[in-house]
């Protein structure tokens, strides 16, 4: 799941995205709602957590740009207030869900991956293929009954995978979904993931390396 976080206040939106990341998302920020613009205009995220009260352009004006202008990405608002009449206001904006703060990082979580499903038309949350079965939404896995014990990366490399359903998925879409898109395609941080996620699977062997073209399940 690829986030922005829009927040002006650095220390919140830091500590956000390092979480984020442990939960295996690829996290971007910006810190006023003018950079946030031309970051969404390159690049088609999954989901916005944005605060209303930015600087250069508000979070208002964000959520309406970017309903006006079709941009696929579900929005998740913040607002230092939350009343009724903030919530009504949010979402007549056209944000997707609202959040006061101080807020709980469990409830975000649980909130982001809510509105991503949304966003993958009622995509199956529970994938099976050749013994393995994998809960999207409890970020559970196992093998034939067995448990996995998987990384966040892993699971989402195995995700990824499964939902190709047996076709190649190349390193660099696997950088792009999972790591950060301006990562640099020479590293061997998708290679080692993908071997550690061999070696978790067992044998036989179920992820395969097509030469040119990536891995497939």
């Amino acid at each position: 799941m690829r986030v922005l976080i829009v927040e002006d206040e650095h220390e919140l939106a830091e500590t956000l995205a390092e979480g984020l990341r442990e939960e295996g998302m690829v996290c971007a920020i910006a810190h006023d709602g003018a950079r946030a613009l031309e970051m969404t205009a390159a690049t088609d995220y999954d989901v916005l957590v944005l605060d209303r009260e930015l600087p250069t352009v508000s979070g208002d004006a964000v959520c309406r740009t970017l309903n006006t202008t079709g941009h696929p990405a579900r929005i998740l608002m913040l607002t230092a207030a939350g009343t009724l009449t903030d919530l009504v206001d949010g979402l007549a904006l056209g944000a997707d869900d609202y959040l006061a703060k101080p807020f709980s990082y469990l409830e975000l979580v649980a909130r982001l991956r809510a509105l991503k499903r949304r966003t993958t038309n009622n995509a199956p949350t529970v994938l099976t293929r050749h013994g393995v079965r994998l809960d999207t939404v409890r970020r559970q896995a196992e093998r034939d009954g067995r448990p996995l014990r998987l990384t966040p990366k892993e699971l989402g490399v195995l995700e990824i995978l499964m939902t190709a359903d047996g076709a190649p998925v190349t390193a660099r879409n696997l950088l792009d979904e999972l790591w950060d898109p301006h990562h640099d395609p020479a590293t061997t941080t998708v290679k080692v993931t993908v071997h550690h996620l061999r070696r978790k699977l067992g044998d036989p062997p179920l992820i395969e390396t097509d030469p040119g073209f990536g891995y497939r399940l």
